[in-house]
């Protein structure tokens, strides 16, 4: 399997898309729109995103296949990281490597991350780059439709 980060292409936002509409990624992630069927919401977030010239953001491609993303952007003064990858590659490797090569392209610190306390895939991977909690915070999550809690890391 070879994974690797390149550009977003159009083709990839609707993989994205398809990869939002999973309920149990959803719910893993803890994110997601109030309405995540809605397309125009989609496209704006990542119009918005991928406009932004203080944001990097990457396809994680395996085999020539869009297998989730990941971006930078800015958070106020600080730079926070977020990933996505599709449940089909979920256990495989694949975010773990997209991250490391993520972190080697992109080497602004501090780097934050925020990840809900149960989703241990994403909580062992912040964890054994270096990663350490600096706090957490009560959020809504329209995923689960309650008040669930994010951990916060930071990077140096």
């Amino acid at each position: 399997m070879n994974v690797t980060l390149r550009d977003v292409e159009s083709a990839d936002l609707d993989e994205f898309f398809r990869f939002q509409q999973d309920a149990d990624a959803a719910h893993m992630a803890g994110f997601a729109p109030t309405n995540p069927k809605d397309r125009s919401i989609f496209d704006h977030h990542w119009g918005e995103l991928l406009n932004d010239e203080r944001s990097l953001v990457r396809t994680i491609d395996v085999d020539g296949q869009a297998a989730g993303s990941i971006a930078v952007f800015r958070d106020g003064d600080v730079h926070e990281v977020m990933f996505w990858t599709d449940k089909q590659f979920w256990d495989k490797g694949v975010t773990t490597t997209a991250f490391d090569q993520f972190l080697k392209e992109f080497g602004e610190r501090p780097l934050r991350a925020r990840v809900v306390t149960d989703n241990l895939g994403s909580l062992r991977i912040l964890e054994s780059r270096g990663f350490t909690e600096i706090g957490e915070e009560q959020v809504f999550s329209n995923a689960r439709a309650q008040v669930v809690t994010e951990k916060i890391f930071e990077l140096h």
